[in-house]
């Protein structure tokens, strides 16, 4: 019986998620002077309209609803932007948007870790009797 439904998976995944986004950025900003080093992204809009296209059942009540499934894989990869070049040494990682990027991320993962820990505290004060 889950008490969450599939909400503590889905923050775990979304987790995992931005911790190999994290991973990869701070992988681009350590290689920012590595000569033809080439900036990585993970991809997740490329896999998700790519599942979204697959034939999934599901009960629609209301015509304006969207068809959903469920993935047991992971919903992301990590692939390499070979197309550009920022600086003279064949080096594509842009750093000002590197940063960005991680601080957004960082935003991302703290809301998710204080929405779990949420959840966790919900569970306890239950246990707890309400206290």
């Amino acid at each position: 019986m889950s008490f969450f439904g599939n909400t503590i998976q889905t923050l775990e995944q979304s987790m995992d998620y931005a911790s190999l986004k994290n991973r990869t950025i701070s992988n681009n900003i350590s290689n920012v002077d590595t000569p033809n080093y080439k900036a990585k992204q993970v991809q997740f809009q490329d896999v998700l309209n790519n599942e979204m296209n697959t034939s999934f059942q599901s009960k629609q009540t209301n015509p304006r609803h969207l068809a959903f499934g469920q993935s047991n894989e992971n919903s992301f990869r990590v692939t390499t932007d070979q197309s550009t070049q920022y600086n003279h040494n064949g080096n594509n990682v842009d750093i000002d948007k590197e940063m960005s990027e991680l601080a957004k991320n960082q935003i991302y993962y703290q809301a998710l870790t204080n929405r779990i820990n949420g959840k966790f505290n919900s569970l306890q004060s239950v246990i707890r009797g309400g206290n």
